[in-house]
């Protein structure tokens, strides 16, 4: 097989699963993206996670030209991105008992705030509890999520739930377990994960169904814009001073 058959393969699958997000998750995009919405009107804040490479569509929503400038980054230190070394450290802070708590307590999340939460398994401690408390503290959740883990893995929180068991809305991601999209029978292993492509793309047609459920109240999106375009710059800086007060990447 040659190498642009494996390239065409692999975009057919991410399409194939593109679509299916897009036929079979509408309510749920819409659903998200209302409770966004409602969150921005009523004077709330909004914060994304993600641990490891699920951490890639939490940080493309925030500080992002074209999305809303409210989307803040939850940082879990050592367990968002894959620049901790060794890059195990990231896996292992994610079945640690506590950690999501003590993470939330310290961090500006409060009742009336949303937070988006990203993991593919959603099988580990880290999202199942940070999931758990976030609800806990009167926060909205949005899970980002394959559903298909749920029934052929086990769970590692001790209550043996995953994460769409605790949350407000779910978005399933339709990734198969493993998250590899290729086979060869010369190669062992799986290859191609599609995760990311799926995730972004869940995400942002989530902030574009927030930004259209805010026009339809009357109030102006708060949204970014290229600071690579001209006037950009002044454009944003306006978003930010309006609402200084609920965006924290800029402190």
């Amino acid at each position: 097989m040659s190498d642009s058959e494996l390239a065409g393969q692999f975009f057919d699958a991410a399409i194939g699963l593109l679509r299916r997000v897009r036929d079979e998750d509408t309510g749920e995009i819409e659903a998200a993206g209302t409770l966004i919405a409602d969150t921005v009107v009523d004077g709330g804040r909004l914060f994304a996670f993600g641990a490891g490479h699920s951490s890639l569509a939490a940080q493309d929503v925030v500080y992002r030209a074209g999305g809303l400038a409210l989307m803040n980054l939850l940082a879990v230190p050592g367990a968002v991105g894959v620049d901790v070394m060794p890059a195990t450290l990231g896996s292992a802070l994610e079945r640690v008992d506590g950690l999501a708590s003590a993470v939330l307590d310290s961090s500006p999340l409060r009742s009336g705030d949303l937070l988006v939460i990203i993991s593919l398994s959603g099988r580990n401690a880290l999202p199942v509890e940070m999931a758990m408390h976030a609800r806990a503290l009167g926060v909205k959740v949005v899970g980002v999520t394959s559903v298909a883990y749920a029934t052929g893995t086990t769970s590692r929180h001790v209550s043996g739930t995953y994460l769409k068991d605790h949350c407000d809305v779910v978005l399933d991601s339709r990734i198969p377990i493993g998250d590899a999209e290729l086979t060869l029978d010369s190669v062992a292993a799986p290859f191609a994960p599609a995760s990311t492509v799926v995730t972004s793309a869940l995400l942002q047609a989530v902030m574009a169904t927030a930004a259209g459920a805010l026009v339809d109240r009357g109030v102006e999106p708060p949204l970014l814009r290229s600071g690579n375009v001209d006037g950009g710059h002044e454009w944003n800086k306006r978003i930010m001073t309006e609402y200084g007060d609920r965006i924290f990447y800029q402190r």
